[in-house]
């Protein structure tokens, strides 16, 4: 979170318009691969409009909402030359996404927080993973705030 929840509040509608906007981009370039399946343009295009997001969840340390973009983006990264986005992979990507927009929904203005556990997310992942013949992705990393040290004045 930010370090002025002033700061914060005044920023969420800000991220909320930009979320909205890539969350579009995103199902753009989902629609266009629904028409021309593995579109190496299209695929690169959901993926930098994934990272964008996560960067700008970043930003508000929306700690939800970033990893999980990330996630899907390496879902999407993994070895192209072997991936095949079929049906089955487009529908559980169009999942991820709605997921991701439903989620974007329910975050608290005031303090940031998503009153949900992760688990639907997982359970999306591995679905995605599985139709793109891949591994599920290890669990999101949570990076702990850093411990602002003090030193004792005196003598050395």
């Amino acid at each position: 979170m930010l370090n002025d929840a002033k700061e914060w509040q005044r920023r969420f509608p800000e991220f909320l318009l930009e979320a909205e906007t890539l969350l579009a981009k995103s199902e753009d370039c989902l629609s266009h691969l629904q028409l021309i399946l593995n579109d190496r343009d299209a695929i690169e295009c959901l993926q930098a409009t994934l990272l964008k997001l996560a960067g700008a969840a970043d930003a508000l340390a929306l700690s939800v909402i970033a990893p999980f973009c990330r996630q899907i983006h390496a879902l999407l990264s993994r070895d192209p030359r072997h991936q095949e986005l079929a049906e089955p992979a487009l529908l559980a990507l169009h999942d991820c996404l709605t997921l991701l927009a439903w989620q974007l929904e329910l975050i608290d203005a005031r303090t940031g927080k998503l009153a949900l556990d992760d688990n639907e997310q997982t359970a999306l992942l591995d679905v995605l993973a599985r139709h793109l013949g891949l591994a599920p992705p290890p669990p999101a990393y949570q990076a702990k705030p850093l411990a602002v040290a003090t030193f004792a004045q005196g003598p050395a």
